[in-house]
Order: structure tokens, then sequence, then C-alpha cells
């Protein structure tokens, strides 16, 4: 098991409602591949660097997680369909 830790931005026209729904869905490809949520922190709403999807403003938030590659391939997977997330990146963390 490898140690990964991703950061996504959320879609600013998200309710606080659908927030939750949103990470439980990225958070779930993690734990059904077989992954372990370790820390997952929410930054909340801040400015973009840059413009990105014509969008100055999003929802941030940090996970770290536990897993075999194939974890977060699927977690990757899932960012690049859906429409609410504006950037993410995820990265193998060093022994």
């Amino acid at each position: 098991m490898r140690k990964y830790e991703t950061m996504f931005i959320l879609n600013i026209g998200l309710t606080k409602e659908q927030l939750p729904e949103k990470v439980e869905r990225f958070t779930g490809a993690i734990t059904n591949n077989g992954g372990q949520i370790d820390k997952l922190a929410e930054w909340g709403k801040r400015r973009l660097a840059y413009e990105a999807n014509k969008q100055r403003e999003g929802y941030y938030f940090l996970v770290n997680f536990t897993g075999e590659p194939a974890a977060a391939k699927e977690l990757e997977r899932q960012f690049r369909i859906s429409e609410d997330v504006v950037r993410y990146v995820v990265f193998r963390l060093d022994e």
C-alpha cells in the first residue's frame, strides 16, 4: 500500500447540501478500491490564482489516503468525468 495526497477544487455553483455528496463520491472511489482515508480537510471557499473554466472561486479539499495504485487511478477517472471538479491533482508521497 502506498500513501497518496490529492487536492481538488469543486465548482462554486454547488450548494452546501451538494458538497458532502460530491466529497463522499470521491472518497468512496478510494475506499471501494481497497484504500483508506487518512485525513480529509475542507479548506472552504477560496479565490483561484487564475481563472479556470470561467470561474474565479472554488471549494478546496485536501485528502491524504493509503491505497493501491488502482485506487488512485479510479479517483483520477472520477475527477475527469465529473463536471463539478474545476481542478485536481493526485500524487504519491515518498516513504
